[in-house]
């Protein structure tokens, strides 16, 4: 283990300092090798000298990146390394909103890794998972972080020099708070707040009081992203149709008073202003006479965000950010690290998104980049399973190189062996690289009814044999991080039974194999069901070790449910066996392809809710 003597450091830093130890196996000693820390006026260098080496650094985000590159390249002899951040706010937004909220002790230990890489701010995403005053049942029963956690999490943010932003929603994707009568009456339309009414903006004043008293940071995200039926719900009857850029300008003027009395200074997501003037389209609006005039009309105290995850083509960013700038010099970038389509992350679309967004970030001059890390419909995959994509634009943000080595200081684990946990959705020879989430829909594909069969190919059981027993060795290289491998593991363990069950029980009924229904029935399906028991057992040990308790109950009953439909299948292929009943009635109906994405290949499906996956029925 590196002992470290660090010369010329204060109290604060020194805490700091000791806090890495955490995550980076080194002591602090009056006889270690001499680090020299400096004040400089940009960036940060890491420099050998006679002593030992020289970290200069120009805040403490960088401080901290200086010590993680020395500590992954100190054993070089002559050591010279200058990097400066390409951008002012470089930050990640964590969302707590999807079920999984994560615990202080989780938010905590991902900060540290943001102080390591060079992150300067943090915000939390929440929609009603912050307790609010006044507000009894906003969050209630949800996990909402109180108002002692923020101020944990904040303080320990200060220590790394990371400012913990607020990132809330002030118009729409408040659909959790719709069941309460209290806040029903406030729904212009399915979540979407009534802009103007009175009770609207005392819930969104609750928040901002709240907010003002327990982050210290006075930037807020404000959200008013995807409210694409504003106005056309309760705000319809009330009022008669208006123009809905004028609503939505409204709106924004009243909630930017809001922040202007609790000192904020606010930045929202663009999306809703170009798709108000375009018909609905965010990336191709075109910008001239009257939309233009329109779009003068946007406070511009505002910052413009401009979000997309999408792109494989730098141009789309560079042209869509040259927009923004048209209407604001305010304008920030957000990217996506995507971890919001099932259990596994895929870190290779989101680093192949990263390098030309970074790109054209770059080019253009924005000043500020925000990774997002979502969490849609329920958010299964771990936190910490993105670590790639965040050590990656990292990379981008301070080098003009990607160096995937230090990687393996940061987590023990070497970074080819880490991106491994994309293989669940790793199963289909792509013609030109997309996105997909086979790993979700084919395990909620149900058996009878195979709405997704026709995605099936014939050797995907061996498929998922091959990526099962690569990230099972890989769990075995690590203590810290092993239970994400070995939940992907099971999962895809349980995939290599079932991901093609529902074609061959299919093809054994057609042809009145008994034998192989029988052999389904009384080998088969025993044996998924104890791969999906296992499955279950490290995916419950995963989500309690990082996020409370709370939304978990959501997966119980899509795993229970998905566990006690194949003992439905198991009885009723019995009751068919026995002469119960003549047939067994989904199997009766032939298989059509399948049909909502029509044209496009199967290794670019993303088919990401579960309700939808499981049944064709009312749900």
């Amino acid at each position: 283990m590196r002992k470290y003597h660090f010369k010329n450091c204060n109290e604060l830093q020194m805490n700091a300092i000791t806090e890495l130890q955490r995550l980076l196996p080194f002591t602090i000693s009056s006889d270690g090798i001499c680090v020299e820390l400096e004040n400089t006026q940009s960036g940060l260098a890491v420099d050998s000298t006679e002593e030992g080496y020289k970290i200069k650094f120009s805040s403490l985000h960088t401080l901290f990146r200086g010590i993680f590159l020395l500590y992954a390249k100190g054993d070089k002899k002559d050591l010279h390394i200058t990097q400066e951040c390409s951008f002012k706010d470089f930050g990640i937004m964590l969302d707590v909103s999807r079920n999984a909220v994560l615990k202080t002790e989780t938010i905590k230990d991902i900060v540290l890794h943001l102080a390591l890489l060079g992150y300067n701010s943090l915000q939390l995403y929440t929609e009603d998972t912050l307790e609010v005053e006044n507000e009894e049942y906003f969050g209630y029963m949800r996990g909402a972080l109180t108002g002692e956690e923020i101020k944990e999490i904040d303080n320990y943010c200060k220590l790394f020099g990371i400012e913990l932003i607020p990132c809330i929603q002030t118009l729409a994707h408040l659909n959790q708070i719709t069941r309460y009568e209290r806040y029903d009456k406030i729904i212009d339309y399915a979540d979407i707040l009534l802009v103007g009414e009175e009770r609207t903006y005392e819930l969104l004043e609750n928040i901002f009081k709240t907010a003002s008293k327990h982050f210290t940071s006075r930037n807020i995200n404000i959200g008013m992203d995807e409210a694409h039926m504003v106005g056309l719900g309760k705000y319809l009857d009330k009022n008669g149709y208006r123009n809905r850029f004028d609503i939505m300008l409204e709106h924004l003027k009243k909630v930017l008073e809001l922040c202007d009395k609790y000192g904020f200074k606010p930045r929202m997501w663009s999306d809703m202003f170009f798709r108000l003037v375009s018909g609905g389209d965010y990336y191709n609006t075109q910008i001239d006479g009257e939309v233009k005039e329109l779009f003068d009309k946007i406070p511009k105290e505002v910052k413009l965000i401009y979000w997309d995850y999408y792109s494989l083509d730098s141009s789309r960013y560079e042209n869509n950010l040259k927009l923004h700038k048209k209407i604001s010099d305010n304008v920030g970038f957000a990217g996506g690290a995507w971890k919001w389509t099932g259990f596994a992350p895929d870190n290779l679309f989101s680093i192949k998104t990263g390098e030309q967004s970074m790109k054209a970030c770059k080019n253009v001059g924005t000043d500020s980049f925000l990774l997002t890390c979502w969490g849609d419909n329920g958010a299964e995959a771990s936190v910490y399973s993105i670590l790639p994509s965040i050590y990656y634009y990292a990379e981008e943000a301070y080098s003009n190189e990607f160096e995937k080595d230090s990687f393996l200081s940061l987590t023990g684990i070497d970074f080819d062996d880490f991106m491994k946990l994309d293989l669940p959705n790793r199963i289909m020879e792509p013609s030109d690289y997309d996105r997909n989430n086979a790993s979700k829909f084919l395990l909620y594909n149900d058996l009878l009814i195979g709405t997704f069969d026709s995605l099936v190919f014939d050797k995907i059981d061996e498929v998922y044999e091959k990526n099962a027993m690569e990230l099972k060795e890989i769990c075995q290289k690590t203590d810290r991080y092993g239970y994400l491998f070995d939940t992907l593991y099971k999962l895809c363990d349980v995939l290599s039974l079932k991901a093609k069950l529902g074609v061959d029980l299919k093809a054994a009924y057609d042809k009145n194999d008994r034998q192989m229904l029988l052999e389904i029935k009384d080998a088969v399906l025993p044996r998924l069901i104890s791969k999906l028991d296992s499955f279950y057992d490290s995916f419950f040990y995963q989500w309690h070790k990082e996020n409370k308790s709370f939304g978990f109950e959501v997966q119980v009953v899509r795993l229970g449910g998905l566990k006690t439909r194949m003992e439905y299948v198991q009885k009723r292929i019995e009751q068919y066996l026995r002469g119960e009943i003549l047939n067994i009635e989904e199997l009766e109906i032939p298989r059509k392809p399948f049909g909502y994405f029509e044209t496009l290949d199967n290794n670019k499906i993303i088919y990401n809710l579960w309700n939808v996956i499981v049944t064709p029925s009312v749900m």
